[in-house]
């Protein structure tokens, strides 16, 4: 068995050292092999000044002297320095399950396996949650904000993707410290990638009027889309709703009680009359609302052609009915923390985008009223 002190550049021009085991170290009750420990020492990677260079000299003797003692525990058969206080597992084979698990969204599906595809880049294939701490969160971050797609090795990945799978990473290191794998949420001390803000296309009144007097080669699809700009309910609640769960009472009308896909989180949703007619006559309260109703490619297809039947050329997505919905809203007065509440944000500042774009468009209708012509420029009241 060797012990080889190596290095790796992280970020903020520094380099992390760990100890690399050759032949990997397997853990007598799990069975699960290693072949690094990071130290959590760390060298100036340019050191400027006394300073600096003689913490690398020290820390490079510190870190020897750990090697040493390390080779002399494994001739001795004492793993304790490696597998204790918390059970090691192979961090990315625990990825790999959690993303087998996010099958209800297939946009969400997407997102996990592309975010254990940059992982799996990122670690060269091997990744155990002994190697997972702060330091390694961090390394990631960088990784992600300076990669290149792995589609397209001529650009970056975007700043939204960047921050969806440093998300996803966040929330499997957040599963693996409950199950006790880590012996702390390491993510809790590093920030997260902010999202960018993008624009976010809508229906307008009209336009939904248009749509909805319009056919539409796949007619479930419509009725779901208009069923969304009339409840704002995401595609991923939609696909699963049941008869049962839309319910009635005299004081509050018709509601739907039900869990979002998305969130994981409760919610009784008021819903106008006109909403449940259109959905027509109810079946038995196990069936499913919008049966058939499934993402593909074909699917999208006859969205698009639905829409420039009606005359619209914007490009409308079916999550552009849920924002259809919230611009409604907000347009026809109802406050933002109430549409908050309707859309389940947690919090109010994701419906705040909704309120910037009827702002904007408030701004643009001002300035619509063309010229008049020419007059007499110095023309004033006062």
């Amino acid at each position: 068995m060797k012990v080889t002190l190596r290095q790796k550049k992280i970020s903020k021009g520094m380099i992390s050292l760990y100890l690399d085991f050759y032949p990997p170290l397997v853990d007598p009750e799990t069975k699960k092999s290693t072949r690094r420990e990071f130290l959590k020492l760390y060298l100036y990677e340019k050191p400027r000044g006394v300073l600096e260079k003689n913490h690398n000299k020290e820390t490079k003797i510190q870190a020897d002297s750990i090697r040493s003692s390390r080779q002399l525990d494994i001739q001795a058969n004492r793993f304790d320095f490696i597998f204790k206080d918390t059970k090691q597992i192979d961090f990315l084979a625990f990825f790999k399950k959690l993303t087998g698990q996010r099958w209800k969204s297939d946009g969400n599906h997407g997102n996990w396996l592309s975010t254990y595809n940059y992982l799996e880049r990122f670690t060269h294939g091997q990744c155990s949650t002994t190697d997972i701490d702060k330091a390694f969160c961090e390394d990631f971050k960088n990784y992600l904000q300076t990669t290149t797609s792995i589609k397209s090795e001529s650009r970056k990945l975007s700043q939204n993707s960047q921050a969806s799978y440093f998300s996803k990473f966040s929330v499997a290191v957040e599963e693996a410290f409950k199950k006790g794998y880590l012996k702390e949420n390491y993510m809790l001390r590093v920030d997260a990638i902010r999202q960018k803000e993008t624009e976010r296309e809508f229906l307008t009144l009209e336009e939904l009027r248009a749509l909805f007097s319009t056919e539409c080669e796949f007619p479930v699809l419509k009725v779901a889309a208009i069923f969304s700009a009339l409840t704002g309910l995401r595609w991923s609640d939609l696909t699963n709703l049941t008869w049962g769960e839309i319910q009635y009472s005299e004081i509050n009308g018709h509601f739907i009680r039900f869990i979002h896909e998305k969130t994981d989180r409760p919610q009784t949703l008021n819903i106008a009359q006109q909403a449940v007619d259109i959905l027509g006559y109810p079946r038995n309260k196990e069936d499913k609302i919008f049966q058939g109703l499934k993402y593909s490619a074909w699917t999208n297809l006859k969205l698009s052609e639905w829409v420039m039947r009606a005359g619209i050329t914007k490009k409308i997505t079916f999550h552009c009915f849920r924002h259809t919905y919230a611009t409604l809203q907000l347009s026809l007065g109802t406050d933002i923390y109430t549409v908050s509440k309707l859309l389940n944000h947690k919090n109010v500042k994701t419906t705040q985008i909704y309120a910037k774009v009827i702002d904007q468009r408030r701004k643009e209708a001002a300035e619509r009223i063309p010229d008049l012509g020419p007059g007499d420029k110095g023309m004033r009241i006062a």
